[in-house]
């Protein structure tokens, strides 16, 4: 007999098979138990039927608790009544773990309380299905960067210098010096691309924000690629590329769960046709401003409910271009025509799910970079190895990161950011 996972029984319609699982959930009617069985791939029901397996057996289905371990052996049959579309009728039942006074049952609880219980959280049906999105998510963005002829160098994470020039740290002592936890791989990443030409980074980042909006966390994932030889136009189109194809495979890849989180997917489709729009920082202020944003002046900073009015005045992911100089980093290059402003844009998320790229020219100019070091305050000492990269065969490049987390929060459809991250660090939580 074949041992199989939940999600391969459409494979083995009419076949007696084995499946390790847990208990979900139970009810009996009668002579009849339904157990909603979960292995870590999928959640299905099991049928035990008192007359064909015995009174012994049928009491043990009946008196499961929930999140008790569990082998089951039977038939797997087609039930079109069900989101998953298969069943199997139970003929043997076997306890391997058991479960007492689980502390997540099938009624509400409130946020703080399921936050603490995490390491149980993640077997809900809807986390389950948000982690299957962010692995699919995962396996796209290296399918799309391997065949895009990108190769892939990790960045670290104990910094002496912080790329964004911005005081939001971790601070540890490192021997007897201070290093930083890595808020950005981007500046080792430009280094590689002078090496490599196209490279692409994947790794944890931190922020000491103190900010408690549905947006942020403290820990979370960015994927940065880097590219030589290359002008912004060009990043843009690599960039909304890469976000309609890990549409697009969440599309094809995720039924299951785009079912479990009640996904629209004519909604999803729509962020996979191109090229996506376009608006300048300078016409966004002024479309802001025509929409009764009074608190929005040129030069400031856009917040939460102005990427939702501008994502949303488009109905698609929308590139926001060339935002003031003042309000961005030091290594951007500056405007060929302004001295106000920088070669960059950031992608905003349609539905209120705000910024989910950020990226720009690089600044290539060896003097104007010492200046910008220098006019931020930040230690010229630090960025040396930096600004040897514009000493030494110095070639126009481009790049960009994208946040994990909040990819994972749009493309899911869910309210918070914390849910899109197994065990996430927020302010003022670091348990479990």
């Amino acid at each position: 007999m074949e041992s199989i996972q939940i999600l391969d029984a459409k494979k083995h319609v009419g076949e007696t098979v084995q499946i390790g699982a847990w208990v979900a959930n139970k009810r009996s009617s009668g002579k009849i138990a339904f157990i909603q069985l979960r292995d870590g791939t999928a959640y299905f029901q099991g049928i035990v039927v008192k007359s064909e397996v015995g009174e012994e057996v049928f009491q043990l289905a009946k008196n499961l608790n929930q999140e008790t371990a569990v082998l089951v052996t039977g038939e797997i049959r087609e039930d079109s009544r069900s989101k998953f579309g298969y069943e199997i009728g139970i003929s043997g039942l076997e306890v391997v773990g058991e479960s007492h006074d689980y502390p997540i049952t099938p009624k509400e609880h409130g946020t703080d309380f399921l936050m603490d219980h995490r390491h149980l959280w993640l077997r809900s049906s809807k986390q389950h299905a948000i982690m299957q999105i962010r692995n699919e998510i995962i396996r796209a963005t290296y399918e799309f960067f391997n065949k895009n002829g990108f190769i892939k160098i990790d960045p670290p994470i104990l910094t002496g210098s912080a790329p964004e020039g911005t005081t939001d740290l971790f601070e540890t002592n490192y021997f007897d010096q201070k290093a930083y936890l890595s808020q950005s791989g981007q500046l080792y990443m430009e280094a590689a691309a002078m090496a490599f030409g196209k490279v692409f980074s994947f790794g944890p980042t931190f922020r000491a924000e103190k900010s408690k909006t549905r947006r942020h966390l403290i820990e979370f994932w960015m994927i940065e690629p880097e590219m030589a030889f290359m002008h912004q136009e060009e990043s843009l189109e690599v960039q909304e590329q890469y976000v309609a194809f890990l549409v697009q495979n969440v599309l094809d890849n995720c039924d299951y769960a785009l079912d479990v989180l009640g996904r629209d997917r004519e909604v999803l489709k729509k962020y996979t046709k191109l090229p996506f729009p376009r608006i300048s920082y300078d016409d966004a202020v002024e479309l802001l401003q025509k929409n009764g944003f009074d608190d929005i002046q040129w030069g400031d900073d856009f917040g939460s409910p102005h990427e939702t009015f501008i994502a949303n005045s488009f109905d698609q992911p929308v590139f926001i271009l060339n935002y003031p100089k003042a309000i961005k980093p030091f290594y951007m290059k500056p405007h060929p025509t302004r001295e106000d402003v920088v070669i960059c844009a950031d992608m905003i998320a349609p539905e209120g799910y705000g910024e989910i790229i950020g990226g720009s020219e690089r600044a290539i100019d060896h003097e104007y970079l010492l200046e910008q070091i220098r006019a931020h305050g930040l230690d010229e000492n630090e960025y040396s190895w930096y600004l040897d990269l514009r000493k030494y065969g110095s070639v126009p490049h481009t790049g960009f990161g994208l946040g994990l987390e909040r990819t994972v929060t749009w493309l899911s459809g869910i309210e918070h950011v914390r849910e899109s991250i197994p065990f996430p660090r927020l302010l003022n939580r670091i348990y479990p």
